[in-house]
């Protein structure tokens, strides 16, 4: 600090403190620490004076090494304090100061003797566009985004952008590229434009050039197969030369940071969906900042010279999917129908899942998993709810509940619990039907039966809820019979005897009568 700013912030302590502001307030008003506030407070003017003369005196750790300082910054003007730091360790070794004391340092003796860092600026010369059909720029990028669970994951986007129109596509995919996945995207990308261009422009990738070769490139085996069959020339860009492929660097910022930057990660299909769409109304559909004309309305003519596609080299296999939203009663509305999935499918407002159609067969799977979780039949008529009775409670939540609820039942629980968590094992799919059977059971049965029967599966692994049954009637029947053989017949008793000989009186119809009309005259 000169001496001047270092009177100018005592002065300036002075009069805050006068005036009744807190040391805390003081330093914030000052961009000062606090402990410098209480330091200089505390001293009366001369007592400043001192200690002003006594730094100027004092030696700094850097001064060692002044004059080559000194030196090496007038030599080189633009010499940076980290590069000072490095020669002096390549020079002296182990310096006993850090890179920070001598950037203070370096500052100080840049405005004592007035040597100003002049910054080496590189001097660029706009170019013009290609003409239309001949150049397509081509480049990687990577961006760090959210899923739907909180977790920051990486995913990665192939960028092009036609050099005259600007037009663009990008694709994007869950792990790192590989050579194939770069082709594969080529061909997406030229079928999205509707043909290619004379010429692509590259960084020097590893995945698409091995060796530059003196300008002899060598690119990797499955890329130059590819271009044998994809014939168009290629440019590599040398490194930091951003006016051969300044395009195609806007780009991928540019989609890293409107398109991706704050979106929720839905799963990669969904995302490229997205992606595509922001495409078409932004990305492609508004107007660019540079040639001040929008992309989609150039590539209208640009079109017409790209080279023609008249098919793909590379066949997509996967079958291609749509993304619909899952609502909260567990159903995807889709094209006038309703459908049902598994309760609990249903985890937020963002919960999508992936749709195929085949024939009349509708097929919804896990966005993420790509597992299939339903499958229906798509009816003749709209505004239709079809549902699949599996659908109607959540199975992977309750079982385990059941499970344990059901072996407390038994005498020996912990066998119970084996036994079930077998048939579970075996039966996944049928395990509440299982479960149900084997409650119905234990509800008519007598207990010493069941536990008969449980010892008897057990042991002889029979995993079932059926056998379970069987073997609750067969010891059923034992036990049945063992009751009746201790109860043997006994004979009729001479009262019963003689009551089963008594006639009852019979009396003549005539009797009968004369009691009706009696009854009816009294009435």
């Amino acid at each position: 600090m000169k001496t001047e700013e270092g009177w100018e912030m005592y002065i300036n302590i002075k009069q805050l403190k006068e005036k009744g502001f807190s040391k805390t307030k003081i330093a914030e008003m000052l961009g000062i620490s606090r402990p410098t506030v209480i330091k200089y407070a505390s001293m009366d003017a001369k007592e400043y004076e001192n200690e002003i003369i006594s730094q100027q005196k004092r030696r700094k750790k850097p001064d060692v090494y002044r004059d080559e300082i000194i030196s090496w910054i007038k030599q080189y003007p633009s010499i940076s304090a980290a590069q000072i730091f490095d020669w002096l360790e390549e020079r002296k070794g182990d310096v006993n100061f850090n890179e920070t004391t001598l950037r203070s340092y370096v500052r100080e003796i840049r405005e004592e003797y007035n040597i100003l860092k002049v910054p080496v600026i590189r001097q660029y010369q706009a170019t013009d566009d290609p003409p239309m059909g001949k150049q397509v720029q081509i480049d990687f990028g990577t961006k760090k985004v959210f899923n739907s669970e909180g977790t920051e994951i990486a995913i990665y986007v192939m960028c092009f952008v036609l050099s005259n129109s600007r037009y663009k596509y990008c694709e994007w995919q869950a792990r790192p590229f590989n050579t194939k996945d770069i082709i594969r995207i080529h061909e997406n990308a030229f079928e999205f434009f509707g043909g290619y261009t004379m010429e692509a422009v590259y960084d020097q990738d590893h995945l698409i050039l091995v060796s530059e070769n003196k300008g002899d490139l060598i690119y990797t085996k499955e890329f130059a197969a590819y271009l044998q069959k994809r014939k168009f020339s290629v440019y590599m860009c040398r490194k930091a030369d951003p006016e051969s492929k300044g395009r195609i660097e806007k780009v991928v910022d540019y989609v890293k940071d409107n398109f991706a930057s704050n979106r929720i990660f839905l799963g990669i299909d969904r995302w490229n969906e997205d992606c595509l769409k922001w495409l078409k109304r932004r990305g492609n559909g508004k107007v660019h900042q540079t040639t001040r004309k929008i992309p989609a309305e150039v590539f209208n003519d640009e079109r017409k010279y790209l080279q023609p596609v008249t098919e793909k080299l590379i066949s997509e296999n996967r079958i291609l999917s749509v993304t619909y939203q899952v609502r909260k009663d567990n159903t995807v509305p889709i094209k006038g129908n309703r459908y049902s999935v598994p309760i609990g499918t249903y985890k937020g407002p963002y919960t999508y899942v992936s749709v195929n159609i085949i024939g009349n067969k509708l097929l919804i799977y896990d966005i993420e998993t790509k597992a299939e979780i339903a499958k229906h039949e798509i009816p003749e008529t709209k505004g239709n709810l079809i549902k699949n009775n599996n659908h109607k409670r959540d199975k992977s939540q309750k079982i385990n509940t059941w499970i344990n609820s059901l072996s407390e039942k038994f005498a020996d629980a912990q066998k119970a619990k084996i036994f079930l968590d077998e048939i579970h094992k075996d039966k996944p799919r049928y395990m509440r039907d299982q479960l149900m059977l084997i409650e119905e059971i234990l509800k008519i049965a007598d207990k010493t039966v069941t536990e008969k029967a449980l010892e008897f599966c057990v042991n002889n692994r029979l995993n079932s809820a059926l056998d379970f049954k069987d073997a609750v009637k067969h010891y059923s029947k034992i036990t049945v019979g063992k009751i009746n053989a201790a109860e043997p017949l006994t004979g009729l008793t001479e009262g019963v005897s003689l009551k089963i000989g008594i006639k009852p009186k019979v009396r003549e119809l005539s009797d009968y009568v004369k009691i009706i009309n009696e009854n009816i005259r009294e009435n």
